[in-house]
């Protein structure tokens, strides 16, 4: 996906940037230069299958992965847009029903959805309801994805995989006896408890491509080595064994609820403290260092002692999962 933008849409558009951050950056948004502020600005689309999936729906998952997008550069979410397009027939309990998540997301948010559109498409032509959320927000200290420096730790907020996987179980009709769930997740209080601590010079949000597809792009971004400890990545039991099950790698699946930070060694402590304290911090981590080794490359250092690379999926291995 990320080649096809650039090899197609990229060279087609020629005013691509209103301030530092721009779409050649292809961060989880850009910024708005204006006066002594910076504005986030950021979009997303959402074509999850099912729209109901255990731990949340498509509302839930547009509000959160917005509010993400803004929260890892930095950005205080100020207000969002979203705009629906309904396939011909879509039963209104079910948009009532994402209406009213979509409501109690932005509350938990707290985030005003100031805007919207609504269109119908002819019954075929679309699966169920595509959500287009937009959000802006402002950042006193802007934070990219490229700003990783030799020496830094990198911590996780949480457990790795539980969206992903939970969606493919709940999309094969797999039961399970133990609670298998998204972990999707507005995440702006742990991330602004991170910056006030200070020290943080990075950050992403694992989403499409899952932990190894953001961490190597943030390693090749900032042209740096990452070396991970395996047996620190947290890792749900559950999710672990429905990944053997489905034969995919956990590393590799969608997050909506976590956050990928890289942080000043000397710094480490105070942040994974002020994170966990955190309503979706309480798992968090530290699973590696930033290294001048294998500049653009992401190490694993396995559990049995090893090392091997951790790449980036191929293609996209969970098609329709946000």
């Amino acid at each position: 996906m990320m080649k096809f933008i650039v090899d197609v849409a990229l060279k087609e558009l020629s005013l691509r940037r209103a301030g530092e951050v721009g779409l050649d950056e292809l961060d989880d948004g850009a910024t708005i230069s204006l006066g002594d502020k910076t504005l986030v600005l950021t979009t997303d689309s959402h074509t999850v299958k099912p729209l109901f999936f255990p731990g949340g729906d498509i509302g839930r998952l547009a509000i959160a992965g917005t509010v993400n997008d803004l929260a890892v550069m930095g950005a205080r979410p100020l207000a969002m847009a979203c705009a629906a397009v309904l396939e011909e027939g879509f039963l209104v309990e079910d948009f009532r029903k994402i209406c009213q998540s979509i409501d109690a997301a932005t509350r938990e948010a707290n985030v005003p959805l100031i805007t919207g559109d609504t269109k119908v498409m002819e019954r075929g032509a679309l699966d169920g309801v595509v959500l287009t959320t937009t959000g802006i927000g402002v950042a006193e200290t802007l934070v990219t994805d490229h700003g990783l420096k030799p020496g830094d730790k990198i911590i996780v907020t949480g457990t790795i995989g539980d969206h992903g996987v939970s969606i493919l179980a709940h999309r094969e009709g797999i039961s399970v006896d133990v609670d298998l769930s998204s972990d999707v997740a507005p995440l702006w209080e742990t991330v602004e408890a991170a910056l006030k601590a200070g020290g943080v010079t990075a950050m992403k949000d694992p989403t499409r491509g899952g932990l190894a597809a953001a961490l190597n792009d943030m390693a090749s971004k900032a042209k740096v080595g990452i070396l991970v400890n395996e047996a620190d990545i947290p890792i749900l039991p559950a999710v672990r064994s429905m990944s053997e099950m489905l034969g995919i790698d956990p590393l590799q699946i969608t997050n909506e609820g976590k956050a990928i930070i890289g942080v000043e060694s000397e710094r480490c402590d105070e942040v994974l403290a002020a994170v966990l304290k955190t309503k979706y911090g309480k798992k968090a981590c530290v699973i590696g260092e930033v290294t001048t080794d294998h500049p653009s490359d992401v190490i694993l250092e396995t559990v049995v002692g090893g090392r091997r690379l951790l790449e980036s999926p191929v293609g996209d291995p969970a098609p329709r999962i946000c």
